[in-house]
């Protein structure tokens, strides 16, 4: 599954490939490809990439904001649920320095995380999801 984003004045682009195994989906690979303008430290920034697809990726699987009595029933990062290690996939990143100004790294891997699965689980299943966390409708191994 394939998804895009200008996010923070850098353009962004994420492949995920899943897989069907006995335990549910498993995400195998992502690419991701980031014009970043110019790029200071292209080890961090690809470190910075990964991290950010990692936190999209947990949300888009299993993380939910719910209410009970009117109050949010999360505090805070600790009642999200992330991937573990195990569930991490390969990633290969390049770090493109295409655009005439700098923009940004921090975070501009993350929104093309959740659209990205959600293509792939389509590709995967023909079934297509609008509606997040994609655990409701599919398990993950």
């Amino acid at each position: 599954g394939m998804a895009f984003t200008l996010s923070f004045g850098s353009w962004v682009g994420e492949i995920v490939q899943v897989a069907d195994t006995p335990a549910g989906i498993r995400i195998e690979k992502v690419w991701i490809a980031a014009d970043v303008g110019t790029a200071l430290d292209p080890d961090i920034i690809k470190a910075q990439l990964i991290s950010a697809a990692i936190y999209g990726l947990s949300a888009a699987m299993g993380q939910e904001i719910t209410f009970a009595d009117g109050m949010v029933e999360q505090s805070n990062f600790h009642d999200f649920d992330a991937m573990r290690i195990f569930q991490c996939p390969v990633f290969e990143v390049a770090v493109l320095e295409n655009f005439h100004k700098m923009g940004g790294v921090g975070e501009v891997g993350t929104p093309p995380a959740a659209p990205a699965l959600a293509n792939a689980i389509f590709a995967l299943t023909g079934k297509r999801i609008r509606r997040l966390p994609l655990s409701k409708a599919v398990a993950f191994a």
